[in-house]
């Protein structure tokens, strides 16, 4: 966030949107920035799972009351018209934007159907550009704002079972360096983070046996597995004041996995 008036170490009377904030990396953040006294609008495609974040995040918000969970498909332009509708009633304007909705489809390339090849491209790379486009006017109501990106390690390292979920996210890798540029006279700063191996739901199922993931471990320098919390401190900085000088920037939270060999 880029407005003078915030909070240098919190959130309070800010708002978040995040998309795809009912598990994982985006549950862990809308926690952890609800914890910092911000308004969160969380997405989700599922009103059970909603459901189920809004208990869990309970007590951060108060009883709910800085939380708002809207359901709506990324891959929508008319749940996305919606959402923006709904922050407007309720909030008036946007503080920073965490597009964090994303699916995996992981296959080899000869097994990877059209339905598969569209679906992940309309959530992974359209859905972040469309959710961006369509927070802009709240985002200029708020005088600027910050726009984390969720990214991914696979875009700097070949994985033979992610042909197109890898490029969905080099795709919006590229998009946070171009919209750095597009949106900066607007005040609003556009970065990207890339995770590497972090322990979530997506995780859990490409990785079924966990037998693999001492396998996983041993790639990455720093001898563990992320946390979903880490995603989200390094996203909070991100959207944060502390941060105003960053735009147009990936943020690699991997462990040391692409840039360092581990010590044998």
């Amino acid at each position: 966030m880029t407005n003078s008036s915030t909070d240098e170490t919190g959130f309070h009377g800010r708002v978040v949107l995040i998309t795809g904030g009912t598990s994982g990396m985006g549950l862990a953040t809308a926690r952890l920035l609800l914890e910092n006294g911000a308004h969160v609008v969380i997405t989700g495609r599922s009103d059970d799972r909603l459901e189920h974040a809004a208990e869990q995040l309970d007590k951060a918000s108060e009883g709910g009351a800085r939380l708002l969970a809207v359901r709506a498909d990324s891959a929508s332009l008319a749940d996305l018209d919606r959402l923006a509708t709904l922050i407007r009633e309720h909030h008036g304007r946007l503080d920073g934007v965490f597009a964090n909705a994303g699916v995996g489809v992981f296959q080899r390339s000869p097994d990877v159907t059209e339905q598969d090849f569209d679906h992940t491209v309309d959530v992974n790379f359209k859905g972040v550009f469309f959710t961006v486009q369509k927070a802009l006017p709240l985002l200029e109501s708020a005088g600027g704002g910050s726009i984390v990106i969720n990214a991914s390690w696979t875009l700097q390292r070949g994985l033979a079972v992610a042909p197109v979920y890898a490029a969905t996210k080099a795709a919006v890798h590229n998009l946070a360096r171009t919209l750095g540029s597009d949106l900066a006279e607007r005040g609003i700063r556009v970065n990207s983070i890339s995770p590497g191996y972090i322990v979530t739901e997506m995780f859990e199922a490409a990785n079924p046996d966990p037998a693999s993931h001492e396998a996983i471990r041993s790639q990455v320098p720093l001898k563990r597995l992320g946390r979903a919390q880490d995603i989200a401190d390094t996203v909070v900085f991100l959207l944060s004041s502390r941060s105003s000088y960053i735009t147009a920037q990936d943020i690699a939270v991997d462990g040391g996995l692409v840039t360092a060999i581990p010590a044998s």
